[in-house]
């Protein structure tokens, strides 16, 4: 009887013991936090954003310049910079803040121990430090496909809105 009991335990022990095994440590808000300094996300942002804006500037210029031939330099500066100026108070901080959670809920605190260790290497700040000019570069590789892309978006637009039109300016079927 104290064989089969011992057996019992021995095998209830090995088949409950799975799922007693503990589950991965969470990433702490402060993990994540030290991540984003490690890896200079926010000064990553600022430079991500910045291209991205100097990119959507020229499209945007471009477009205005073919769909409207009469509009002026000046006009186009003044929306340039009311841009620039609507950047000043980009809310990088309560961004960063956003993505606390996103990250915490994809990556354990293993993950991010081990990103940490990565990206404070040499070869991790070398990406980092290279990831503005490639993605700049990127962008610029992509200019000719997403204006050509924008010139299509403009171009339907201009045909839905003109399909508007006409349908506003018939009369109104007999009864």
């Amino acid at each position: 009887m104290t064989r089969f009991l011992t057996l019992a335990i021995a095998l209830s022990t090995v088949l409950v013991s799975p799922g007693l095994a503990q589950q991965p440590a969470p990433a702490t808000k402060e993990d994540i936090q030290k991540l984003f300094v490690v890896m200079n996300v926010r000064e990553q942002m600022r430079t991500t954003v910045d291209s991205m804006l100097r990119q959507q500037s020229e499209l945007l210029r471009d477009s205005l310049k073919k769909r409207s031939p009469q509009i002026t330099d000046d006009e186009i500066q003044r929306l340039d910079d009311t841009m620039q100026e609507m950047m000043k108070d980009f809310p990088y901080t309560t961004i960063l803040n956003d993505m606390v959670p996103v990250y915490q809920k994809h990556l354990t605190k293993s993950d991010v121990d081990s990103m940490t260790v990565f990206y404070s290497s040499n070869t991790g700040q070398k990406l980092l430090r290279e990831m503005p000019a490639m993605t700049a570069e990127s962008m610029q590789a992509t200019y000719p496909t997403m204006q050509a892309q924008l010139e299509k978006v403009m171009k339907r637009i201009d045909e839905m809105a003109n399909e508007e039109i006409d349908k506003k300016a018939q009369p109104p079927p007999r009864k």
